[in-house]
């Protein structure tokens, strides 16, 4: 019995076919969008670093969430880019493991320093006293570590499972490689796929639900307290922001791969699959810019000095 499957090498994406006419004005948007991305970031990023009264644990991890930011995008807009200056719209069997494995690993990473910011923020508001005892600098290292190594072991894992599969057809239906799009295109379905998937988005929902709980328990010990509030206005309130910018974006391209309807045209299509890599990446960084005072000082001060 010969099974029917063939080697697969490399894959096709679909979501360009119809921009033929506007490619070089949607490239020059595409790179102008990523260059604002990394502006954003590494404004914040070098502002944190250069500035010793910003080394504290909220701007640390604010710091990591810039990263991640760079990270994440790293893995779609240079490729995105040079298909939209190709006729060929096409990426090999191991770019496209290597790009899933970015995307998804920043998505998680994500969630990951938003906990640890909403226990930053339950520590400093809730229990202020000993702040500094609990978030000392090793703590700090550690749950930056934990941040990243924990959502880069449980996608690798993934992936090295997606790896494994016989695959009998090469065309993702997106224009970027996610797992899920993979495993579709296996043969037969093996019980790690549905698994190790299933307890990773597990996993992460219970890091959106701590998340919400943690808030709503700072919100109700805020009601009574007009320092608390000020400090909830003032530090949380851009930490919530963000996270629901990004659960809302990436819950958008879930639900849309799961049950959105090919009849939509081409261009919603792929703003819908790729909002979670425009929207928070900008929006992030430009949140806790504009709402924390020390960062917005910092970069005010910068830029006049450079004026002068």
């Amino acid at each position: 019995m010969i099974d029917n499957f063939t080697v697969i090498t490399m894959f096709t994406l679909s979501g360009l076919g119809g921009t033929t006419n506007y490619r070089v004005t949607l490239f020059a948007l595409t790179l102008l969008c990523y260059c604002v991305i990394w502006l954003v970031n590494v404004t914040i990023i070098v502002a944190i670093i250069v500035d010793k009264s910003l080394h504290e644990p909220m701007y640390i991890f604010l710091c990591n969430l810039c990263i991640n930011g760079l990270y994440g995008t790293a893995g779609f807009y240079p490729k995105f880019l040079m298909d939209l200056l190709s006729t060929a719209h096409v990426i090999s069997y191991a770019g496209c493991l290597l790009q899933g494995f970015v995307l998804h690993s920043s998505a998680c990473a994500d969630f990951s320093i938003l906990v640890i910011m909403a226990y930053d923020r339950y520590v400093a508001i809730c229990r202020p006293l000993v702040y500094h005892s609990v978030m000392t600098t090793q703590r700090v290292c550690v749950l930056v570590l934990f941040a990243w190594l924990l959502p880069i072991y449980l996608v690798f894992i993934g992936t090295i499972t997606t790896s494994r599969s016989r695959l009998c057809g090469s065309h993702i239906p997106k224009i970027y490689c996610i797992n899920f799009l993979i495993n579709k295109l296996a043969c037969s379905t093996s019980i790690a796929n549905v698994i190790i998937p299933a307890f990773n988005y597990t996993f992460y929902f219970l890091h959106v639900m701590f998340i919400v709980g943690s808030y709503m328990y700072l919100i109700k010990k805020c009601l009574f307290s007009k320092e608390n509030r000020r400090k909830f206005m003032q530090t949380c309130l851009p930490h919530l922001l963000c996270l629901i910018t990004v659960v809302m974006c990436l819950l958008f391209d879930l639900l849309y791969m799961r049950f959105g309807s090919e009849n939509l045209p081409e261009s919603v299509q792929n703003f819908m699959s790729i909002e979670f890599l425009i929207i928070p990446p900008i929006i992030n960084p430009l949140i806790y810019g504009f709402k924390l005072t020390q960062i917005r000082d910092r970069i005010m001060q910068f830029l006049c000095g450079k004026c002068l």
